[in-house]
Parts: C-alpha cells; structure tokens; sequence
C-alpha cells in the first residue's frame, strides 16, 4: 500500500494529462501482489485486512450515509478534526475518508497524505445496486464518468487542463494522452489538429469543456451518467464551429436556408469576399469561375463538404471536397500532350465516329434519357411521373449491388432485320421495366441501406420505425421486379412471335398481391413522414441533399422516386393491353395475354380495396385518438366510419342543453362524445411523437339495433333543422329521447337521417329502411331550438355549469343525480294521496334551501317530478302512436 501511495503521489503529480501511464503500473503492482499472495498462501496464510469507512466532520451526521454503510455491511467511525487522523491508524483495517467536500482544508490534508478518498454519491450508489465498493488510488467522488476514456486537444492554458482532469478523475473517468481506438470521448477546445480529425474520422464524440463542467454540477445525482445521450447531446461541439461561412452561386431560397442551418450547426455567415470568412461554399453546376482570386486561408469547398458535416454531426475534411474550375491549366496541359501523342488524326476521327454510333445505338437502351424542363422536374403531377424521361442512371456503385444490376447484359444478341409492332411494344415493356428495377435499386442502395447501416457517424440518423414507414416493402418489389426483368430479357434476347409475355405475368401475380399494397396503401404516410423528418432533423435534411445531387437519382427526390411503384402497375397494364391489339388472333399468346390482364386488375382492385379498408381503419385510429376515454372495443377489423356530425344537445340526454355533441356513425354503432370543458396537454408517445390533446369527451357507444326510430322533426319558428333518435337501452324499461340540431350545412338533414337509417335497418337485418323515419311536431315531443345560439342562452350554460361545480364542492355525500331524482320522485308519489305533514314540509323546505345555495331557485326543484312525471306521459303516449 505504500509503494502504490508513492506511485499515486509522484505519477498523479507529473503526468495529470494522461493517467494511462498510472492505470498500467497500479494493474501491475496488483498482479504481483496477486502472484507473491497465491505463491505464499501454501506456506502461510496471510491476515485480512479489513476495509473501513471513516466518516469525516459533516459525512458523519448524514443518517442516509450511515443507512447506506449498514446496508453495505462495512465498519465505520466518525471522526471530527484532522488531530484525529493519526489515532485512526492500525494495521489491521484499511481506511476509506468519506468527505463531502472536494474543495475544502481537510481533503487537501488527506489527499496529500495519500489517503483513499471518495464521496457520499459513491456509497449511496453501491448501496442502491448492491455492489461492492469500487477501488480507486485517486479521490472518487462519484462515479459519474466510470468507463469513460477521453483525450484533451486545443487547450492553451495549463490549469484549465489540469482542472477538467482532476474533475474527470474524481468522476471516475480515465484520461489518454495520446488518441487511440480506446477514447470514447474527445474533449476539444477548436476544430483543428490532428486528434479532432481521427476523431471524426473514427466517430468518436467530440465534446466541449462545459460538458465536464456540467457533469460535476450534477455530481451529487444518484443514476446520473455523463455518457447519456440526452446530456451529451447538448455539449456536443457542433460541425461549423469557428468556422465563418459564404455562400456563392446558390439561391436566395438556397442561401437563406443554408444560413439557417449554419446558425443551427454553430456557424456564422458573411457576405461572399469578406476576409474574415474561413469557408466560401460554391454551387459546382453553377459557379464556373469566382469573382475574386481567394487567399491562401480560405476554404473553397463544395456544397457536398457543407451538407456532409451536417450528416455526420462533425465538421468534415475539407481536402476531399476542394472545389476546383473546370478549365484549369493542368487540365488543358493533359488534353494537349494527349492529342500530340495521338498519332493519326484520321485515326481519331475514325475512332470518335465509332464511340457516337455506339453511343447513338445505346440512346434507346438507356435508363437516363434527356433531361425535361427544370419546371417539370419538380412536379408531383401524375402525368408527369408516368413519363420514363427522368430515370435515373443504371450505373450504381454504392453499397451491395443487386444481381440484376451486375448481370451481363444480352442486348448484343442480333435482332430481327425487320422488326414487328408486337417486338416494337415488347421491347419497350423490358425498356421500362429494365428502368424501374434500376430505380428500385437506387431508393435501396443509395437511400434505405445507409440509414439502416449500423455504426453510423453521429449516431443513426432516423429510428428503425421511421426508415420502415418510408420504405415499406420496396426490397420485395424490387425482388419480383428483377425477376419479370430477368424474364423479359431472356425473351427478347431469344425471341419468337409464339413466345408467351403473359405467362411471364401470370408467374408473378401472386408475388404481386403480396408485396405491393403494404406500400402503396401507405404512401401518403411515408410521403408525410419524409417530410416531418427533413423539417425536424437536420441531419436527415443533410442526407437528402447529399444523395438526391447525385447523378444516379437523376435529380430527382425522394419522395418522386418513390411514387414510382405506384404507377407502375397501372402503365404495365396500358403496354399489355397495347402488345394484345398487335398479336394476331392465332397466336397463343393473345389469350394469355388477356389473362394477364385480368390478373393486374385483380391486383388493382385487391390494392384499391385495401387501401380502402387501411384509410378506414385509419380513420377510426383518428377518433379513437380525438375522443377522450373512447372504449377499446371501439376497434374493430369489420367497422368503418361512415359520417360524423356536429350537432348541439336540445333535451337532458346524451348531456345538458346545449352542449356541443359530436356524432360519429359507423357501419353498426354510433359513438357520441361532446366538447370538453378543458384540454390537457399534449400526448407524447413512447418514440417521441407528440399527438394533439383530446378535444371530445365520450359520452356513449351505442349499437345501432338499440334505435328504435329516427324523428324528423317538422321545421317551424321556433325548431330548425333538428331531429331526434328514440332509443331502447338494454338497461332502461322505458324508451329514451335523445334530441339534437344539426350545426353544420354542409350535410342536408334529409340525407344524414336516410343515411342513419340504412344502416340501422342493415344492422337489424331489415329491407325497409325507409319506415325507420318518422315525422313528428316539435310541441309533442316538447323540443326547440329557439334562442339556442343567443348571448343569453350561452350565459345561461355558463350559469348552470357553475351552479353543479358549487353544488358538487358544498356536497359532502357526493349524492349521484339519479339517485336524487329518484328520491325526489318517490317522495312525490308518496305524498300524493295525503296532505303534506309537518316532516314533509320541513324535507321541502330543506331541499328548497339546498337549491338556494346553488343559486337554482326552489319552485324548479319542487316541480321536477311533476315535469319528469309529465314528461313520461307525453313520451310514452308519443311511443304507443310510433309503434
């Protein structure tokens, strides 16, 4: 233990800024004291020597401390002055200093004796997870930073160094003088050298001093980890730090946009020329020559170099994106020594005609024909991106290249001198299709395989769920479409006007059902989530404009090249459809052929159906989510939502007068909700998308066979556009009325209440929809909508809402509604056949002050059961005529 105090105290004191000298020679010393130990253990066994805490002035009144150390089973004293420090010696335990303040008088004392010091967090955190105490030379006062290895560049000032070490050490941390594959963090005070650039290279996170700072403000947080990523992630040193920033050749759109995304990244920007700027980013396709001879300090860099270091999170080499002119004099020195070596000129002219008739011969093979007008480009018109003119290149060398891509290609293979319509046609079908796979392939290698690659600089750019919702199963259709490829090459390649192309079709029709509705019924949603994820992650933004810049993607976005499988059936079926008018009628194939395009049909139909049934469901997810406490069994694989109406409540059922009420038909039940009173905050699920909060409270999930009869009630002065629903519940003896005005004028009246009737005669298995509906006089069912929407009667509400709030604060018993109304009306019927005694007198009267103090004046409480009586008999006299 001495030698290994004298080790900490020299090593610690001469090499602060790497400690990987001090870990080797204290894992040596222990492996000797381990070989000396087991090689004298036959002799004689060696006495233990027990560990114990010492708890220092304030440690020792900490009770959870105490708590903690009985929990761990370890000795401990107390000890309230240095004085102490010597009578604390003995050969027999070993002595841990528990001190609760790094910084103060006692610690140097100990730290300078070459005491083992560590701090409350430790203890606590051991104790918590049941672990042993770690062992460490140096003060520990948290274990923070534990297994963390980081490396220094950029720091002038040597105490600033020594004192972010000295921090890491009391964290628990190991620091590295020189970078290697073992730092997990690089602690960077510029953007430069030669550590900064490994670490990019390698992907290591390259931090900023605050980070430690920060870390050991937050030392005494039990479970706290530096390395998290949520903390990390704010002390991350952004790519355009120190750097300052010009832009040349780019839009006012473009450059505003990238300026942002500077200030975003930690850059600044200045006008193009400035001598303060350390960065001129160029539009290559546009700036041919630049406007000012730049200095020697200056950057000139391509926009790739800007948009990659957004992607990878870390400011990127500049030499592999230098921009250079297009005429540069080394180049014109190579085209000239090239033509005075050639030897003959008729020579190169013959060879130059050769290279542009085999060019001209490969234009109509060709997946990447002219390109259209730049205004053409950008639309997502349906037309426009049925036209093959914007395919991109067949030529793709990133990441794994599909076999279909590497396969020698047979187009050498001479073809009839006379050329028939039916080859014409089934040519252009293997053209096109020999074009989509090439696309196919291009969303694969060039966008889905690098999001999903693992280990990705700066961590992955989108989550596993995004990149599946954007994708979907483009990898299956891309394996049938090689497949039909394949095919179709062999046939041409070898081909017979008896040869079948509908047989190659009718092989794959199946495949087809499978693969292609899951992507086609969720395209919008993977259009919608491109764009939620290019606004909200700026390094998938980055990413986008790195590789839709190449030229295998022909310019063309993500979202233009995905919307390709959803047309390409539909083309498919026009170029049969048009090989089957130039086959003659005794060729086998004609039969085939329509067969094949039966089977796309069915295809299309089974996608368009189930596309259907996916927005269907989609659409009852949607209210599930609108409608607060909505029940489960609401979703269902047989329910479709059919219509939703806005209405506003005109009786006491579903809930008050004039509430807003919403109604939402389905195929078999009708889901009732109202307007909340007060919005919670938002829902965040678990993957961190937040949902708008829930607007609709629900009320009731009705079946449809419990609608007895739809009222159409009759239009007059005082009653528009309102009806009524009269309903049977399982649980109630008598029939119920439910009441409501249409707000909304977009749905006629007469065409909601056919519409709710249909489906309520559907449900109960009935023909006769039509008798579901009956018109009626609003006086005989005592409904009005008079004054509904007046200042005074949204007052009235208000009051009334108020007045339950009072009611419900001064009520102690919390006394149901329903139970208080029956009250009321057994006490009426009681009291009906006599006169009133002095008990009943005195229960009125107390009720009449209970009404009082809701602010409801008493003769409505005194007539509510002669009005619940009257309005019984007028219901079922009204119920006993309807059926």
């Amino acid at each position: 233990m001495a030698g290994s105090s004298v080790l900490t105290s020299t090593i610690e004191r001469t090499s602060l800024a790497d400690s990987s000298i001090f870990d080797s020679k204290v894992t040596e010393i222990s492996k000797e004291n381990v070989l000396i130990g087991s090689a004298s253990y036959v002799e004689e066994e060696m006495p233990q020597i027990e560990t114990r805490m010492i708890l220092v002035q304030e440690a020792g009144k900490q009770e959870e401390l105490i708590q903690a150390l009985k929990e761990i089973k370890v000795p401990f004293v107390k000890m309230e002055s240095v004085e102490e420090l010597e009578s604390m010696d003995s050969p027999e335990f070993e002595n841990v200093f528990i001190v609760m303040d790094f910084q103060d008088s006692v610690f140097n004392e100990l730290y300078k004796t070459d005491h083992r010091i560590i701090g409350p967090p430790v203890i606590l955190n051991c104790a918590q997870k049941g672990e042993p105490l770690p062992f460490s030379c140096r003060p520990l006062y948290c274990t923070s930073m534990m297994n963390l290895v980081l490396c220094f560049t950029g720091f002038r000032k040597k105490e600033e160094l020594v004192r972010l070490v000295t921090l890491v050490h009391h964290m628990g941390g190991v620091i590295r003088k020189d970078f290697n594959s073992k730092v997990t963090h690089l602690v960077a005070n510029c953007t430069q050298g030669e550590k900064f650039r490994i670490a990019v290279s390698l992907g290591t996170p390259i931090m900023k001093p605050e980070w430690i700072y920060k870390a050991w403000e937050r030392r005494s947080e039990q479970d706290f980890c530096a390395s998290v990523d949520d903390f990390r992630n704010e002390f991350k040193v952004p790519p355009f730090q120190d750097c300052i920033l010009s832009f040349l050749g780019f839009s006012d759109e473009e450059k505003t946009n990238m300026e942002e995304m500077t200030e975003m990244q930690g850059g600044n920007c200045l006008p193009v020329g400035d001598e303060r700027c350390t960065h001129l980013i160029v539009e290559e396709n546009i700036v041919k020559e630049l406007p000012f001879e730049p200095s020697k300090k200056l950057y000139v860099v391509k926009q790739e170099w800007f948009w990659g270091s957004i992607q990878m999170d870390a400011r990127a080499g500049e030499t592999m994106y230098l921009y250079e002119k297009a005429n540069t004099p080394e180049l014109k020195k190579s085209v000239s020594l090239l033509s005075l070596n050639t030897p003959n000129s008729n020579r190169k002219r013959r060879r130059l005609k050769e290279t542009l008739a085999q060019l001209s011969r490969e234009t109509d093979m060709s997946p990447f024909p002219p390109r259209k007008r730049p205004s053409a480009e950008h639309s997502l018109s349906i037309g426009s991106l049925l036209d093959i003119s914007n395919t991109p290149e067949s030529s793709i060398n990133y990441g794994e290249t599909p076999k279909s891509c590497t396969k020698s290609s047979k187009n050498s293979t001479p073809v009839p001198s006379k050329q028939s319509a039916r080859w014409q046609v089934a040519k252009e079908l293997y053209q096109t299709e020999s074009n989509y796979v090439n696309i196919l392939a291009t969303i694969i290698q060039l966008f889905q395989v690098p999001l999903e690659e693992e280990g990705q600089r700066g961590g992955p750019i989108l989550a596993p769920e995004e990149i599946k919702t954007i994708f979907g199963s483009i990898p299956d259709i891309f394996d049938v479409h090689t497949k039909i490829k394949d095919d179709l090459e062999d046939l041409i390649v070898n081909w017979d006007e008896s040869k079948s192309i509908g047989d190659i079709f009718l092989k794959y029709s199946k495949d087809l059902v499978k693969t292609y509705p899951p992507f086609v019924n969720f395209f919008e949603m993977s259009k919608e989530t491109i764009i939620k994820c290019e606004k909200q992650k700026p390094r998938f933004h980055a990413f986008l404009k790195i590789n839709q810049a190449k030229p295998e993607c022909g310019r063309q976005s993500l979202v233009e090249l995905l919307i390709r499988p959803v047309q390409r059936l539909p083309s498919v079926a026009l170029l049969l459809n048009d090989l089957k008018k130039h086959t003659a009628e005794e060729n086998p194939d004609k039969s085939t052929l329509e067969k094949a395009i039966g089977s796309l049909k069915e295809v299309m139909t089974h996608i368009n159906e189930d596309k259907r049934k996916t927005e269907a469901q989609k659409q009852i997810f949607d209210v599930v989510y609108e409608v607060d406490g909505c029940p489960a069994n609401l979703l269902s694989s047989h329910r479709s939502l059919v219509q939703r109406v806005e209405t506003i409540s005109l009786g006491e059922h579903p809930c008050d007068r004039g509430e807003q009420v919403t109604l939402f038909l389905f195929n078999d039940c009708l889901e009732i909700a109202r307007k909340r009173h007060k919005v919670i905050g938002t829902f965040r699920s678990p993957h961190g998308h937040t949902r708008p909060p829930a607007s609709l409270k629900h009320i009731h999930l009705m079946p449809l066979s419990q609608i007895k009869k739809v009222l159409d009630i009759r239009e007059t002065e005082d009653c528009h556009n309102a009806f009524a629903l009269l309903v049977r519940p399982p649980t109630e003896r008598a029939n119920v009325l439910l009441s409501f005005q249409m707000t909304s004028e977009e749905l006629p009246k007469e065409n909601w209440l056919k519409m709710l009737c249909r489906h309520v005669a559907n449900t109960i298995c009935k023909a006769d929809a039509e008798n579901l509906i009956y018109s009626a006089d609003p006086e005989s069912f005592e409904v009005n909508t008079k004054d509904m929407d007046s200042t005074l009667s949204r007052a009235s509400r208000a009051i009334k809402k108020t007045s339950k709030k009072v009611t419900r604060a001064f009520s102690f018993s919390k006394t149901p509604k329903r139970a208080l109304r029956r009250a009321l009306m057994t006490s009426q019927s009681s009291v009906e056949g006599r006169s009133p005694s002095s008990n009943d007198k005195h229960v009125m009267s107390r009720l009449s002050s209970t009404s009082s103090l809701a602010g409801i004046p008493s003769p409505s409480l005194v007539s509510l059961p002669s009005f619940f009586e009257r309005r019984s008999h007028t219901l079922s006299r009204s119920t006993t005529h309807l059926i």
